[in-house]
């Protein structure tokens, strides 16, 4: 009795692929979709070897109609269906998948799923896409080349919800975050990435399952890298929806019962997000075109706010019981908790520093409700008193050196530049405590002061702010964090403007001394050696007139004998001072700079009370001015 005929072998297959007619090679690879599945690599890999990879371009190329052949609807849906499915299949072996042929189709495959194919085509694309980007680093690259990530964000945008499809895309988005290497970025780079992000802001955006999240760890993770190339190109961007998208998500975020967790990922985007479109991000009118329901920018600004303040309170009490504890707890996990506290604490605080500003700035433009600015504050207010409370907790503990503690005092210090007179009992009860903190890495303090000083050149223009600063010597720590600032060699605008400050500071505590009745320490006339050379070389009049009331007020506390009497003292630091008092008084001040003519009149009157104790640069002065006498 005669047996069934077999069906065709691998072999028949292979023969066909390999014949001249593009028909046969067609009929072969018909046959090879059956050989092409599950794991039998050997014979993916024998039938990939026979078909080659320019026919396979070229059939892919025909089924998207690029061939210039007429070809009929069906046929080329057939072809481009075929070749999919085959490149899929080739793809599942690594030797393939990282092959130069194979990475550089992905151009044409994204612009096939960019066209929308059924949802069998769409899956089997993104099988591919993801097994090319796992390979190696050059397929992993492919991907962020701008037409590329253009093609895969049109279509990732419009996969439906629990597809296959969108399952993969986003393993290949997370892929290509999770693998973004900053070293090779360039303009081009940037350009996909951007596209990344107006893809992942519209996923963050509509969907309401485990995308949302990962759109959202994705979205952190790409603008917290704080790349200044990517931020130019978002902000160029015409229109803002991708915006508004992201304002849509992190809205749901933040107004659902969702882990603490979650929600520090939401704020740290808000925070990204300030940082690309500044602190008025909050404020601006979303674009309408979103299609979604948007809060109403007051909402939303307190939405954030009361989000932020919430994370800061449980925090700082983490903080606060991981550090002061005395429960047993392995000492390897307790620092790892405190570690991964510090990191989210440092989130929350950059956000609300932005809302300081914000905050400032709407209520000088008027660009919130006065309501919302005053319960804004009054939430600041409590939330600053915390912080504070944090700080009172450290002392008790005889804790002054840590980076959680260094950013408690730089968010204080950013308050209480706008309202220096807020959390005053306080404030100034733990001031001398404040001033000496030093971060991890510090060996005295230093930063803590500078923080504080837009607070402390304001409380000191009253006598008794300057009383607060006495009665914990900060006078001291103020001028020690001014003489590093000189030292530093290179100062940098920023560092220029923290220098006025602690003059400022300077210059008000030693115009009210003989209202505190206070003996200040003679240690100043360090001063007097290096603010003139600094002042002088800046060749910046303002600087060279705080610099001068500083020194003018310093003279006060000793005398030119005195002076020359210290090693480190000699006639050319006297020649250096002279010359900044003679740069300071030989200036046609208008009327119109009321401050700098404040400035002059307080030289002025330093020079008559102390002229006499001082005859070298009483005679330099007179000299170079020409007149016998200042009047």
């Amino acid at each position: 009795m005669a047996t069934a005929a077999a069906g065709p072998s691998l072999d028949d297959c292979l023969k066909l692929l390999r014949a001249e007619r593009d028909e046969q090679k067609l009929a072969g690879l018909l046959l090879a979709t059956k050989f092409c599945q599950g794991e039998d690599t050997d014979s993916i890999v024998k039938v990939y070897q026979a078909v080659g990879s320019r026919f396979l371009r070229r059939l892919l190329m025909t089924g998207m109609g690029k061939t210039g052949n007429e070809k009929g609807s069906e046929d080329k849906e057939v072809y481009l269906r075929l070749s999919v499915t085959i490149l899929a299949a080739f793809s599942r072996v690594p030797e393939i998948a990282s092959s130069v042929e194979m990475i550089d189709v992905v151009p044409l495959v994204a612009e096939v799923v960019s066209k929308l194919p059924e949802q069998s085509v769409a899956e089997e694309c993104f099988e591919f896409f993801l097994l090319i980007a796992v390979a190696t680093e050059q397929g992993l690259a492919k991907f962020y080349e701008p037409k590329v990530m253009d093609a895969l964000a049109l279509s990732i945008s419009t996969l439906p919800d629990d597809s296959k499809s969108l399952e993969l895309s986003t393993r290949l988005l997370q892929l290509l975050v999770n693998k973004l290497n900053m070293d090779t970025l360039c303009t081009t780079t940037i350009q996909g990435l951007a596209s990344m992000v107006i893809c992942l802001a519209k996923l963050f955006c509509v969907h309401h399952n485990a995308i949302k999240f990962d759109a959202l760890h994705m979205l952190s993770s790409l603008l917290s890298l704080k790349t200044m190339l990517l931020f130019d190109v978002l902000r160029s961007i015409p229109t803002r929806v991708w915006a508004t998208h992201i304002r849509v998500g992190i809205t749901s975020i933040l107004q659902n019962r969702i882990v603490s967790s979650e929600k520090l990922q939401a704020l740290l985007l808000a925070d990204c997000m300030m940082s690309i479109l500044g602190e008025d991000w909050l404020l601006q009118e979303c674009d309408v075109s979103c299609q979604k329901e948007v809060m109403p920018v007051d909402k939303f600004v307190l939405l954030i706010l009361e989000s932020a303040r919430v994370e800061v309170a449980v925090l700082l009490n983490e903080l606060a019981y991981l550090k002061y504890d005395e429960s047993p707890k392995s000492s390897t996990s307790r620092e790892d908790s405190i570690v991964q506290k510090q990191r989210s604490l440092a989130i929350a605080f950059s956000l609300l520093e932005k809302f300081i500003k914000l905050i400032s700035n709407g209520a000088e433009d008027q660009l919130m409700k006065e309501s919302t600015i005053m319960k804004a504050i009054s939430g600041l207010n409590e939330t600053i008193g915390i912080v504070l409370d944090f700080l009172q907790d450290s002392k008790d503990h005889r804790q002054r050196k840590g980076d959680d503690l260094l950013a408690a005092v730089r968010i204080i210090g950013s308050y209480l530049a706008e309202a220096p007179h807020a959390c005053k009992d306080k404030t100034r009860h733990l001031l001398g405590y404040i001033l000496s903190i030093e971060g991890q890495d510090e060996s005295s303090p230093f930063y803590s002061v500078c923080f504080m000083l837009p607070m402390l050149s304001q409380i000191t223009l009253e006598a008794d702010g300057c009383r607060t600063l006495a009665s914990c010597e900060g006078y001291k720590s103020v001028a020690d964090c001014l003489l590093k600032l000189i030292e530093l060699g290179q100062v940098t605008n920023e560092d220029t403007g923290t220098i006025v400050l602690a003059c400022d500071t300077i210059i008000n505590f030693l115009n009210n001394r003989k209202n505190l009745q206070v003996q200040v320490d003679t240690g100043l006339a360090k001063f007097l050696r290096v603010l003139p050379l600094w002042a002088v070389q800046s060749r910046d009049l303002s600087i060279i007139m705080v610099a001068s009331c500083v020194c003018a007020l310093i003279l006060d506390l000793t005398s030119e004998q005195v002076l020359l009497s210290q090693s480190d003292f000699d006639i050319s630091s006297i020649e250096s001072l002279s010359h900044l008092f003679i740069a300071s008084l030989d200036q046609k001040i208008g009327d119109d700079d009321s401050d700098l003519l404040e400035q002059q009149q307080m030289i002025i009157s330093g020079y008559r009370r102390w002229a006499a104790k001082y005859p070298i640069i009483s005679r330099n002065i007179q000299q170079a001015l020409n007149i016998p006498q200042l009047n």
